[in-house]
């Protein structure tokens, strides 16, 4: 790495950090209303800002263009749908959780069920971030990092002494240094110095999605530039750009109408990280501006988030990139075309925005650690009593306690070939059965509490066994593992509206408006999330080649 690269990288690392202190300096950090909620002032572009960032982490921007590396454009389905999911949040979730003025998704299930629903929820989410989320937050963003940056050959002497393979080094190191930078801005700021920092870097880091694009075809074109490189891609690999995924693919197309989209729906809907900062809007239509411009903001998501992988791919074939280790490895591909054709001012530009990308996305989830932690266990369960003073500090120690946890285990995901599967495979766990109780007690009145309890124990159960348990891995390995998402999931809301028509609730449940934020929905709500429906299906159909399902089959 030279010295331009380096410079520009600390250079604005250290301006948005100075630019999140000098606007939020001010803001209240002492009490649970303003730590975990932002004191309920989030505004649509900084809901949006944080939205996407939170979302357009190294998990993306590594995991997702290394699939399109190994698969081809079929992967931008998780772009592509999350908009569809992004809509139904806007008009049918963000009403029901602001009306009751809940933190949590949690506490909105304690209100809807009983305390202990909340209870089983709040833990299996935090088992889930500890164990997974966060993890694999820190393995992929130091992935991304060490290919930007060349850190491997920066520890290269110092691994050389230690007797340790550099890379693994290397990637220890980052680990640690991103964790540790992480915590600090989500355990000392709160949830709007996290909204701020995160919508300061999500400029720039679209800005410099865009430019690896723009870059990457000029370098492919050659002489020819970034017309010529297109060109070049799209005859490389015309088989290759259908939006419909074949049985060899990681995302087949009968998987987008059962696991993908039931993945998606959890992810933008009922997911603490994500969705805590909708919970901190100023009003309802605040919200809905915010969530909705984030799903225009997401058919973006292709041009950067996809396409880089593929031409990863075929300067990989002309012998353009080289893989440390001669043979490719899919996680490793988007750092190093990064390394390769951006110029080093722009490399530490870049690098200093992805930087942003990890520690947002690992501070979101580290914050939504804490507010489970916080306002639904320690506050309701270990300390009833608790002062505010009281419960943000647990929240604090808690955080860095669950930080280390996270930072021991993310080396040991090196392993991995498709980091962004293996990602969406452990989501299922947790997500289906959490957004399984979500809906079901959203969509029904009678449905008791021994309902959602018996589907959130028995769903986590069923998916962990389906995972890790043989036998039963054996009966999942015989379909896809998203369709096995989608019977599991259909299967525990049937067995909830079958315990709510034996053992129907005494009374309907009816949701009070708390009265926490103005409930008028923004005017333009519907057509605009009609609109971005109808532009989905565009995208989606424009690339399709349906005759690779008759040749896989």
């Amino acid at each position: 790495m030279d010295a331009v690269t380096l410079v520009s990288f600390l250079f604005f690392t250290g301006l948005v950090g100075l630019l999140t202190w000098w606007i939020t300096r001010k803001d209240d950090h002492g009490t649970s209303q303003g730590y975990f909620l932002a004191g309920r002032t989030l505004t649509f572009p900084l809901i949006a800002g944080s939205l996407l960032l939170t979302n357009l982490s190294t998990e993306q921007m590594v995991g997702l263009n290394g699939d399109a590396f190994s698969f081809g454009l079929c992967v931008m389905v998780w772009e592509v749908v999350c908009v569809v999911a992004l809509v139904f949040m806007a008009w049918f979730f963000l009403p029901r959780f602001l009306k009751s003025g809940v933190a949590t998704v949690p506490e909105y299930l304690e209100i809807r069920f009983d305390h202990q629903t909340q209870v089983i929820t709040n833990i299996i989410f935090l088992l889930a971030y500890v164990g997974i989320l966060l993890p694999i937050i820190l393995y992929t963003g130091a992935e991304g990092m060490i290919g930007i940056l060349d850190v491997t050959g920066m520890v290269g002497g110092l691994a050389e002494s230690m007797n340790v393979d550099p890379h693994t080094l290397a990637l220890w190191l980052v680990v640690w240094i991103v964790g540790i930078i992480g915590s600090i801005y989500a355990l000392f700021g709160g949830l709007r110095t996290v909204a701020v920092s995160d919508t300061i870097n999500a400029i720039g880091l679209f800005v410099g999605g865009f430019m690896i694009t723009y870059f990457a075809l000029t370098v492919l074109g050659g002489p020819t530039g970034f017309s010529g490189g297109y060109d070049i891609l799209i005859e490389d690999q015309k088989e290759r750009f259908n939006s419909v995924g074949g049985a060899d693919s990681n995302v087949p197309f009968g998987t987008i109408f059962s696991g993908i989209f039931l993945l998606n729906l959890f992810y933008w809907t009922t997911n603490q990280q994500i969705i805590q900062r909708t919970f901190g809007a100023s009003s309802l239509a605040e919200g809905q501006k915010g969530v909705l411009l984030t799903g225009a903001l997401k058919l973006l998501g292709p041009l950067y988030l996809v396409l880089p992988g593929m031409i990863a791919f075929t300067m990989y074939n002309k012998g353009l990139i080289e893989f440390p280790g001669g043979e490719p490895v899919p996680n490793q591909a988007y750092g190093l075309l990064v390394q390769r054709v951006l110029p080093g001012p722009l490399t530490g530009f870049f690098a200093a925005a992805l930087i942003g990308a990890i520690l947002s996305s690992f501070n979101s989830a580290l914050n939504s650690s804490c507010t489970l932690f916080s306002l639904g266990l320690y506050k309701d369960v270990l300390q009833k009593d608790a002062t505010e003073h009281q419960i943000v500090r647990s929240g604090k120690v808690f955080g860095w306690i669950v930080a280390v946890v996270a930072m021991f285990i993310a080396p040991l995901l090196a392993n991995q070939t498709s980091i962004f599967g293996y990602l969406q495979a452990m989501n299922g766990i947790y997500f289906i059965p959490i957004f399984a109780v979500v809906l079901v007690g959203m969509v029904t009145r009678r449905v008791p509490s021994v309902a959602a309890k018996i589907a959130l124990v028995v769903g986590f159960i069923v998916l962990v066994c389906g995972n890790f348990v043989p036998p039963f891995t054996t009966i999942v390995a015989s379909m896809h593992n998203f369709q096995f998402l989608g019977v599991v999931f259909a299967w525990l809301v049937v067995l909830m509206l079958i315990i709510g028509e034996l053992r129907p609730r005494a009374e309907e449940f009816v949701q009070e408006d708390v009265g926490a934020v103005d409930m008028t929905p923004w005017g333009l709500a519907k057509p605009v999330g009609l609109l971005l429906i109808a532009i989905v299906f565009t995208i989606y159909i424009s690339f399709a080649d349906f005759s690779v399902l008759a040749t896989s089959s």
